[in-house]
């Protein structure tokens, strides 16, 4: 779909491509994220922008569309593109949503049909929707393994490098908003070196590199004073959810000002998910050696080449925060979710609590809409995982807009997971940094 002519030069945009002259508006996620997947378009040549910020105009509009049977984010997600579509200068001619999609379980795959039935209603039919699915490890964006997947790839995981290095160092900071600057800086050197990247794959990975490195001396640099008795807490949950700070009330700053540290599950998670399930149904269909088995593998083991290579920068400062490979969390999962007969998120939380709880972690939180399926199925089975994991707490908090008391229930919460602090049966691996400060 995104056909483009390649040279060492940047990616130029074929004439007559159906995206040509299109704006294509991407929802706000995590933090920093529809930013970098916006400048992956501009770098293609193609015009992007991200929706307005999410307000309460989000939940008037979503709400005037949506009965309640919709899971929360579909409820942001419409509002925030029927902002764009209010915002000054809007020209539905030119307009394309961005909105991936799936065909498990999640109510997620109904929000393309959703959104078109709403355009169709408000008279804006004719408005275009992007839409990969993970079906096929997202590989609707383009022909195959083309340059727009990879680079794609590549900054969903820069964005999730700089989001973690933010995570654990806010909790420590001395000057207020220090890490916050940090975080924001880098982004904004992430995004221009995508947009101005070359085509060549290697030439490319090397300007992400440089900018990565960058992104650590700001983080290094950040007056900060590591202590060792801050817990740290784990967040899963629905991918929206507990990444969108709207949603969820901001409720991982929340947890930093009532003094704890979060350990919190990425986007790139869900991608390296969603190309093991594809793996997996392939193998069950017996195509293990099919094309598209071939294509998956390849597309898998280019995947973890940049991860690596994009980690890299950050090695020593990651010490103590290693995430589990995708497989690692399907066999922990097992016991609880077995992967040939479960699909969705449950059993990604479910194996990443299990593997959070063996590193040491204080606790775990999951986050996700109110009635959600996955997570009242994950929320059934968490008592058993506690128990079997030396009674760590895990607590399920479900969104829906309506206010409620988060901080009386987070300050419950944590002392808690400090009782359990006292008496876990596994250690926590701190970073030598940590270890240098506390001595000193």
């Amino acid at each position: 779909m995104l056909g483009v002519k390649h040279s060492h030069a940047r990616p130029v945009l074929e004439a007559g491509h159906p995206l040509a002259g299109k704006i294509i508006y991407i929802p706000v996620m995590a933090d920093g994220l529809s930013e970098v997947v916006a400048s992956v378009f501009r770098w293609m040549g193609i015009e992007a922008c991200v929706t307005p910020p999410s307000n309460k105009r989000t939940l008037e509009l979503g709400g005037k569309f949506t009965s309640g049977d919709e899971c929360y984010p579909a409820k942001i997600t419409v509002g925030d593109f029927l902002r764009a579509v209010e915002a000054p200068g809007f020209d539905p001619k030119r307009a394309v949503f961005l909105l991936p999609t799936t065909d498990g379980p999640c109510r997620f795959g109904q929000y393309v049909p959703f959104l078109k039935r709403i355009l169709r209603e408000i008279g804006l039919e004719d408005i275009p929707i992007l839409s990969p699915t993970d079906n096929n490890g997202y590989s609707d964006f383009g022909v195959g393994a083309t340059r727009f997947v990879r680079t794609a790839w590549r900054a969903v995981v820069a964005s999730d490098v700089l989001r973690r290095a933010l995570l654990k160092t806010r909790p420590y900071e001395t000057t207020p908003g220090a890490a916050d600057t940090a975080f924001r800086e880098s982004m904004d050197d992430l995004c221009g070196s995508i947009e101005s990247a070359c085509a060549s794959a290697a030439c490319q990975l090397r300007a992400l590199v440089d900018s990565l490195t960058r992104a650590r001396e700001r983080f290094r640099n950040v007056p900060a004073r590591y202590e060792m008795q801050f817990p740290l807490i784990g967040v899963v949950g629905e991918i929206f959810c507990r990444l969108n700070t709207f949603s969820n009330e901001d409720l991982i700053r929340r947890l930093e000002k009532h003094g704890a540290e979060i350990a919190l599950s990425h986007v790139s998670e869900w991608v390296s998910y969603s190309n093991e399930v594809q793996a997996q149904r392939l193998r069950l269909n017996r195509r293990l050696f099919s094309l598209e088995m071939l294509g998956e593998k390849v597309r898998s083991h280019y995947q973890h080449h940049d991860e690596r290579a994009l980690l890299a920068p950050f090695k020593e400062d990651f010490e103590g925060y290693e995430e589990p490979a995708m497989r690692e969390v399907h066999k922990l999962a097992e016991p609880y979710l077995p992967s040939r007969g479960v699909i969705g998120e449950m059993l990604v939380s479910v194996g990443t609590v299990a593997y959070l709880a063996g590193r040491g972690a204080d606790g775990v939180i999951d986050i996700s809409p109110f009635t959600c399926m996955n997570g009242i199925v994950s929320e059934a089975i968490y008592p058993k995982l506690s128990q079997d994991l030396g009674g760590i707490p895990i607590r399920s908090f479900y969104f829906d807009g309506t206010q409620s008391d988060l901080d009386r229930d987070l300050e419950i919460y944590l002392e808690l997971a400090r009782s359990y602090r006292e008496r876990k049966p596994y250690p926590r691996r701190y970073p030598s940094y940590f270890k240098q400060q506390c001595l000193q």
